[in-house]
């Protein structure tokens, strides 16, 4: 199988957006993959992810569990892999 026959019929792909909240502001809106960051440390209290509210401005870090690590991952944010320094 071809590339072309496998996306043969296809018009567009629609761009992946995740919706998040501000603790700051309470503002909800959603963003593009590429305004969230996502870090995976060692435990689950070193897995966040992070990104800049667009109403107020503030940093947001919230903490990730493993679905929300699976879904950013798979809706193509940006991931930083933290190392333990043991």
């Amino acid at each position: 199988m071809s590339v072309a026959s496998a996306f043969a019929g296809m018009r567009r792909v629609s761009p992946v957006v995740f919706r998040a909240g501000c603790p700051d502001c309470r503002g909800r809106f959603e963003l593009a993959a590429s305004a969230l960051r996502l870090a995976i440390g060692a435990s689950s209290r070193t897995t966040f992810y992070s990104f800049t509210c667009p109403e107020c401005g503030a940093a947001v870090r919230k903490p990730a569990g493993e679905r929300i690590v699976e879904l950013l991952t798979g809706g193509g944010v940006r991931t930083l892999r933290l190392h333990s320094t043991l």
